[in-house]
């Protein structure tokens, strides 16, 4: 992997971006100080480093709720019966490639896995956990918890603004 160094405009580029990918260049750029050409410049080679993995819409569930309905998310423990490097990767490759799968963590100590999974409601929860965790022969364990309220979601990463970073 390319070594890429990180400097105070570069951070704040990236934070920029993090808080509103939607900004035109020349928004940006006034932003953090720079020219246009920079800027334009400058975020090319944080994409080209894959320091930027995509960018997104972010929706907000309950102005949907109205037309889509509620759904339930839920925080979902899972303990592997063996955890071989090959069955976790197999575990981690089948539920990430799952639309219902939002997040998913492989954790230590504890459950092998915590996921954040969505679903339309507990009839779809209970096809989701069919599909994902009864049908694995190698699940122990499932532990779900749903979520009643969001009371924060935030994506950002925190950037150290002043100081310049290796990566």
């Amino acid at each position: 992997m390319e070594q890429i160094t990180l400097d105070g405009t570069d951070l704040q580029l990236l934070d920029q971006l993090q808080r509103d990918a939607s900004l035109s260049n020349q928004d940006l750029a006034g932003r953090v100080h720079v020219s246009p050409p920079t800027c334009l410049r400058r975020v090319k080679r944080l994409l080209d480093a894959g320091l930027i993995e995509r960018q997104v819409a972010l929706l907000s569930p309950d102005r949907l709720a109205p037309v889509l309905g509620h759904g339930l998310t839920a925080l979902v423990e899972i303990t592997l019966d063996r955890q071989d490097a090959e069955r976790l990767s197999a575990f981690e490759q089948r539920v990430a490639a799952d639309d219902a799968v939002q997040q998913c963590y492989r954790v230590s100590p504890g459950p092998d896995f915590v996921l954040v999974v969505g679903a339309p409601d507990m009839p779809g929860y209970l096809a989701l956990a069919q599909r994902l965790f009864t049908s694995d022969a190698n699940v122990r364990n499932v532990k779900a918890f749903f979520s009643l309220k969001r009371s924060k979601f935030e994506p950002r990463l925190p950037l150290p603004l002043t100081a310049a970073a290796t990566r």
